[in-house]
């Protein structure tokens, strides 16, 4: 393993973030919540909606003493307290973020279920706690996570940095799971809505109907919690609890080939007021100029204000709604928020992201494979690290003498490298390298595999659907054309503040690449089926009649004289000459 250089410490410092938040309202009463929506036009046509409610609570769970909970929800907090967690993040993702079509993400998340958690140094026994945590958020969400186990956890030494106070280094309190066959539902939605402070009864949330949410492109759910600064002075310790929903329609479809599009066509209801709970509740619709035609687009009603925003190295125009705003309401007792194209839409060149890839499986045959990764940097004059982080099933026998990169046709060495060995039925591959990604290039990244042979009990119902594979993790600085200034965490929007920028030349950016769907030798199950059904048709015939041989008893029966009605008649038939019966 090669040492960490300087550039690693610094990329990590980075994608860790401060994790500081100002005085907000509602800080002295001990409990805030804030909720945003962010409704954002994508350039394919589509519509992006992202839903943020941030519950701050200037507590101190890590000490156990809380009785007492107002906004933050308790099954959570006893589960932070109990556990010893200092982190958790969990995200369930239905569907995949094309990246080169609708660009950044605003919360990026792998397909399937994903969770990763920060414990405590003070925790014994870190994968006990680990199992125990999993199997209790498998019953709070009814997710399949008690799945998790040693077969598909890692502890990645460089990706998944704290992202509040704590800036650790010690890996070995981390725990990171991905199920990338997780689907997700409405009984996924209806216990992550329960957590809410005022439910789905008032406030942005009347807007999550399932039956919509579901009828969409993209789907995913997260749970963020970490602790926080109280205030500047960071002498008090709080804790943040982040629900974020994010989900994809596709109105150029169910609009008839037109972008207009409305919350009540995307939600079936509208807004009527916000939650009584909040201080602060607001709609955001970016209406930044596309090919720097403003007079294209037209929001309906009237916005209270204009936000104007960096945001992933592009500058942005916000149209922003308050909910909270006593003249929101005057005109109307309701809000549906439109936005409509003035002249017909041409298609559109697709902004191509700065940072993207994709990831696919090669080769033929059920022996032996190749897995490829493809990283996009479309800068067109700066280079930037990127940490890679692979997990792959102890089923592939990755060989790693075969790990090549390649940038511009040339080999490119990486700067840092870890690689733990799978073991067989025990633990998964863990790859994770820093890389040097030149301007303008595309880098390569492949390494062979070999299939393994599974006994016949460890096959899924379905083997012939073949097996998945975790998707690869980027995490970047990605340099922005823009300088960003330093904001106050608290006074920003939600979307912009849970990776706040380190400096004001970067963001960080966390991708993921597609999960693949690996085959692998399966026997003919239907021979078992076959030898097992003519074996007991064997069985019974040749069985039962041997049975039936031996447990059989045979009884000569002498033929009876008959009773007296049978000697009366043959007394009868004897007078009238008649042969007796």
């Amino acid at each position: 393993m090669m040492a960490v250089g300087p550039l690693l410490l610094l990329l990590l410092l980075g994608a860790a973030g401060p994790g500081l938040g100002g005085p907000g309202p509602g800080s002295g009463s001990g409990a805030a919540l804030r909720e945003e929506l962010l409704l954002r036009p994508l350039p394919a046509g589509d519509v992006a909606a992202a839903f943020q409610f941030r519950t701050r609570w200037d507590a101190d769970l890590r000490r156990g003493a809380v009785s007492h909970y107002r906004l933050f929800p308790k099954a959570l907090g006893q589960l932070v307290a109990a556990q010893g967690v200092r982190e958790l993040h969990l995200a369930l993702t239905q569907g995949f973020w094309r990246t080169q079509s609708w660009g950044q993400p605003p919360l990026g998340a792998p397909a399937g279920a994903e969770l990763w958690v920060w414990f405590q140094d003070s925790v014994p026994d870190i994968d006990k706690a680990w199992k125990e945590l999993s199997n209790i958020l498998s019953g709070i969400f009814c997710a399949s996570l008690n799945f998790i186990d040693s077969t598909n956890t890692v502890t990645p030494t460089a990706s998944f940095k704290p992202l509040g106070l704590a800036n650790g280094t010690d890996h070995r309190l981390l725990r990171y799971a991905v199920l990338p066959r997780e689907v997700v539902c409405t009984e996924n939605l209806t216990p992550w809505k329960k957590l809410l402070p005022c439910g789905s009864k008032a406030g942005l949330a009347v807007l999550l109907k399932a039956e919509r949410l579901f009828h969409s492109s993209y789907h995913s759910q997260a749970v963020h919690i970490r602790p926080i600064c109280r205030d500047a002075s960071c002498l008090a310790v709080s804790w943040e609890l982040r629900q974020t929903l994010t989900v994809v329609f596709d109105s150029f479809t169910s609009g008839q080939g037109k972008k207009d599009w409305s919350l009540f066509k995307m939600f079936s209801r509208t807004l009527t007021d916000a939650c009584p709970l909040a201080s602060e509740s607001k709609v955001y619709v970016d209406i930044s100029p596309k090919n720097k035609e403003k007079e294209l687009l037209e929001v309906t009603p009237t916005p209270t204000s204009v936000h104007e925003a960096v945001v992933q190295g592009d500058k942005r125009t916000y149209a922003v709604y308050d909910l909270l705003s006593p003249s929101l309401f005057n005109s109307s007792r309701n809000l549906n928020v439109q936005l409509k194209w003035k002249r017909p839409q041409g298609s559109q060149e697709l902004s191509t992201p700065v940072l993207h890839a994709q990831r696919y499986v090669s080769g033929y045959g059920l022996q032996t494979g190749e897995i490829s990764t493809l990283i996009h940097n479309t800068h067109p004059y700066r280079a930037f690290p990127v940490i890679l982080l692979e997990t792959v099933p102890w089923y592939l026998r990755l060989y790693v003498h075969t790990l090549t990169i390649i940038t511009k046709g040339k080999e490119n060495k990486p700067s840092y490298i870890h690689y733990q060995p799978a073991q067989d039925r025990k633990r998964p591959h863990l790859l994770e390298m820093l890389i040097q990604l030149p301007a303008n290039s595309v880098t390569k990244v492949t390494i062979q595999f070999e299939r393994a042979l599974l006994k016949w009990t460890e096959y899924t119902p379905d083997p012939n659907h073949g097996f998945y594979v975790s998707p690869s993790v980027l995490s970047a600085l990605v340099p922005s054309i823009i300088a960003m200034k330093d904001v106050d965490v608290e006074e920003s929007p939600l979307f912009a503040s849970l990776f706040p920028s380190s400096d004001g030349s970067s963001y960080f950016v966390r991708l993921y690449t597609e999960p693949l769907l690996v085959n692998l030798p399966t026997p003919d199950f239907s021979m078992p089926y076959n030898v097992i059904c003519l074996t007991c048709t064997v069985v019974a015939v040749c069985y039962g009649s041997f049975y039936n041989l031996l447990t059989r008893t045979f009884h000569v029966e002498e033929p009876s004289r008959g009773g007296l009605a049978k000697r009366l008649a043959n007394v009868i038939r004897k007078f009238r000459g008649v042969p007796p019966l």
